[in-house]
């Protein structure tokens, strides 16, 4: 990948959804604001579609709710629900692993493409891109699986807009972020299962921030 490569740029939802959650982390968007459709389509320079498919997302992991006949709110955030996720989402892509390794299906190629992204991202100071990276690299893994069922409970859990709020509320080094990819990547191609599936569980326990690690061990 060369230099002049653009970074790859958010559907105009996804950016909207970023704003939002970057508001409602930093408490610019208090609990029990009212999100409105068409204020917030003005405020952008939009139309409502796009801030529908933000406000749907952000629903599915529990930043906002929508009540009948009365609008969509921000809501308190737990994040407790955001580190389950993590947990869940660890063995997912451990499974994933272990089926993609013995079959040969994984897309080397374009999981470079990913990390190379992910490090100009990192240089650039920029998270959304980094994240987009991110989502990119763990969801060609899922895909080169092969199980239907597997994709269908990974994308269930709504890994873009979780992946947005952990790097907005965690902020973590971004080249730290590349390079954890990149080792999961030289994993990857060793072909080692034991060890890559040991990698990818403790890539995302990591971030369920728990008292003890995914091997039991205290933190």
């Amino acid at each position: 990948m060369t230099e002049t490569t653009p970074l790859p740029r958010l559907t105009l939802g996804r950016q909207i959804r970023d704003a939002l959650v970057r508001r409602i982390v930093t408490g610019e968007l208090e609990p029990g604001t009212r999100l409105v459709e068409t204020r917030i389509a003005d405020e952008y320079g939009t139309s409502q579609a796009p801030v529908r498919e933000a406000l749907r997302e952000l629903e599915a992991i529990g930043m906002v709710e929508t009540r009948p006949r009365r609008g969509t709110f921000v809501r308190h955030f737990i994040q407790q629900t955001l580190k389950e996720s993590y947990v869940v989402r660890a063995a997912l892509e451990e499974t994933a692993t272990r089926l993609a390794i013995p079959a040969g299906t994984l897309p080397f190629e374009d999981l470079q493409a990913d990390v190379d992204t992910m490090r100009k991202a990192a240089r650039a100071g920029d998270t959304q891109a980094i994240g987009a990276a991110s989502v990119s690299f763990h969801r060609h893994v899922i895909e080169a699986a092969g199980n239907e069922l597997l994709k269908h409970a990974w994308e269930a859990l709504q890994i873009e807009a979780r992946t947005a709020v952990t790097l907005l509320a965690v902020e973590p080094n971004l080249p730290e972020v590349a390079d954890e990819h990149a080792e999961l990547l030289r994993v990857l191609r060793s072909g080692d299962l034991e060890a890559a599936c040991q990698l990818t569980r403790d890539h995302q326990w990591h971030y369920a921030d728990l008292p003890h690690d995914a091997h039991g061990r205290a933190r």
